[in-house]
């Protein structure tokens, strides 16, 4: 992500994505350190779009990285919410975000 304008700019640049909106409202619902992986279950997104989206909010300083756990063999990480800025605050809550893309109102899965 470009630094020119430095961490608001960025902060307002990541905003601007639909997901890390969703993202930072469950983390700031949660209020304790979630992992990628359970936001993406929660989410029902793809792991791997989630974990970038994550790594985006966490170089703008929306998100911090507050402890790892080894997990079948793996790393998990775990995240906080860590967004100061008041209009931020205030934009993640007076915004509602479009459906997800592939379901119309009204349909179910099966």
């Amino acid at each position: 992500m470009a630094t020119r304008g430095g961490k608001t700019n960025d902060l307002f640049t990541a905003l601007g994505h639909p997901m890390r909106r969703r993202i930072l409202r469950k983390m700031l619902a949660e209020d304790r350190p979630i992992s990628p992986r359970e936001l993406a279950a929660d989410l029902d997104e793809p792991l791997s779009a989630l974990s970038y989206h994550v790594r985006i909010l966490a170089e703008c300083s929306a998100a911090k990285l507050v402890r790892t756990e080894q997990v079948r063999g793996s790393t998990q990480h775990l995240y906080r919410p860590t967004v100061k800025a008041d209009w931020a605050r205030a934009a993640l809550k007076a915004t509602t975000d479009p459906p997800k893309k592939g379901k119309r109102r009204g349909e179910e899965n099966g």
